[in-house]
């Protein structure tokens, strides 16, 4: 019975020597913890003052798409070309394009001295299967963290270790890392976890895709209606305008035809005037008993005829300015004589400036002449 009791003994003490290894555990931990907490303090206080004495180089970002094309030569001479296709772009270019295509964005970023790395890229990311998934599936941007581009990225994502991956997409409407791959890892568990992942988030780009697709018809049925409207609006305003003309031009006609009323007027109006002063001009007419007078009975273009007495020595501008001045003789018009026929020229021209006397005409002392109407002509 001794031996069990033995074993029961030292079991207890096991117990009692963890229980005080623990105890003395958090002591030292607590004992420690103002100090640590100091020294990472001061830690970090030394390396955010050293940020603005050193800058760290890689901090000035010039040439991003240089960075990328130097990386992907880098790894083209080190590893082979049988690699993913890398997007030939700075990593916010890929990001948009990502999210224009609603694709999934692979981001690699390469660190160079890790011990890791060389066998990552070499037996995992260039293995032919990885390849074919990358290619098919998303979209692949990768850089080194030496380059100014990698770091800036580097800065963004915070990975912890080498080699990193991350998946981001574009969820709830914003480019969202929807999963981190950091440390060596093999192609076939690679491969599962970027399709767990895909597989996980497929439901938002699908959602998004519907969303966008939904968007763009209602962006494309409100073009339409807009086109309508404006088709509409264009009907109304040309409609509109040939009203404008058509009442432009009754206005215009409206005034033409007043226009040529007032002048018509005028021209009346300017004509009663001159025959009103025609009239009071002529000379008296003489007695029938002067042997010198002319008696003319004239035939008028509406076969009235009108008859008076006229001297011999007058001139012939006489005969014209009394039937002038008639109220049933044309506005223009010509005297003509029968025996013999001739025009009489009782009017000053070219040929006659100074229209001869009626004796000179050679008329007799009871003449016949005719009114012809030169109105239209």
């Amino acid at each position: 019975m001794a031996a069990p009791e033995e074993r029961d003994l030292t079991q207890e003490q096991t117990e009692k020597l963890l229980q005080f290894q623990g105890l003395l555990g958090w002591g030292y931990y607590l004992i420690m913890l103002p100090f640590r907490f100091t020294y990472y303090t001061i830690l970090d206080i030394f390396r955010f003052a050293l940020r603005f004495i050193r800058p760290d180089p890689r901090s000035r970002v010039t040439d991003p798409v240089g960075d990328i094309v130097s990386f992907m030569h880098s790894f083209e001479e080190k590893y082979g070309r049988a690699h993913p296709v890398f997007y030939q772009g700075t990593y916010s270019q890929a990001l948009n394009d990502a999210k224009r295509e609603l694709r999934f964005l692979l981001v690699y970023l390469h660190g160079d001295d890790h011990q890791d790395s060389d066998e990552f890229c070499r037996n995992t990311l260039c293995a032919p299967e990885v390849i074919s998934l990358i290619n098919t599936r998303m979209l692949f941007w990768a850089c080194s963290t030496n380059k100014p581009e990698g770091y800036r990225v580097s800065q963004a994502l915070r990975e912890n270790t080498y080699p990193f991956l991350a998946m981001i997409m574009l969820k709830d409407r914003r480019m969202t890392v929807v999963g981190r791959l950091e440390g060596l890892i093999q192609p076939d568990d690679l491969i599962n976890q970027l399709t767990f992942i895909m597989d996980a988030n497929q439901t938002y780009l699908v959602s998004e895709r519907l969303e966008r697709e939904e968007r763009n018809q209602t962006q494309v049925l409100r073009q339409q209606q807009d086109e309508a409207y404006l088709a509409s609006l264009r009907a109304d305003q040309e409609k509109e305008r040939k009203k404008r003309e058509e009442r432009e031009r009754k206005r215009r006609k409206e005034e033409e035809v007043q226009q040529q009323k007032l002048a018509e007027e005028r021209r009346r109006q300017n004509l009663q005037e001159e025959k009103e002063r025609k009239l009071e001009c002529l000379p008296p007419e003489p007695s029938p008993d002067d042997p010198e007078s002319v008696k003319i009975i004239f035939k008028l273009p509406n076969d009235s005829r009108v008859e008076r007495r006229f001297h011999f020595s007058q001139s012939l501008t006489v005969i014209h300015d009394f039937l002038f001045s008639l109220k049933e003789s044309p506005e223009k018009f010509q005297i003509e004589a029968n025996f013999p026929r001739r025009v009489l020229p009782c009017i000053p021209s070219e040929e006659w400036p100074n229209p001869p006397t009626l004796q000179e005409a050679g008329l007799s002392h009871t003449e016949v002449l005719f009114v012809q109407d030169l109105t239209d002509e």
